[in-house]
């Protein structure tokens, strides 16, 4: 193996022990939850869910649990639990 890239295999491993060097913009995932699958996300500074909870409460299971999941990976504004929709 070529001396570069081992010089890469380290390094990836040194940064996948300091996850706080990573901070997450926007992403989508697919969320298998107990009723159905969810696509869950965040992006231009909100979560997004098609839940049908997330639709009235602006916030879910799914994106809680993710916020959970990324914990310090996601930037400060994704961490607390904001909904614009009223209960």
């Amino acid at each position: 193996m070529q001396s570069s890239l081992i010089g890469k295999i380290e390094k990836a491993k040194r940064y996948a022990q300091e996850p706080e060097r990573v901070t997450f913009s926007e992403f989508s995932v697919s969320f298998r939850g107990e009723h159905n699958n969810y696509t869950t996300g965040y992006k231009d500074g909100k979560w997004h869910c098609s839940c049908p909870f997330f639709l009235n409460w602006g916030l879910c299971s799914h994106t809680m649990a993710l916020q959970r999941i990324l914990g310090n990976m996601l930037p400060k504004e994704a961490l607390t639990t904001h909904h614009d929709a009223t209960p």
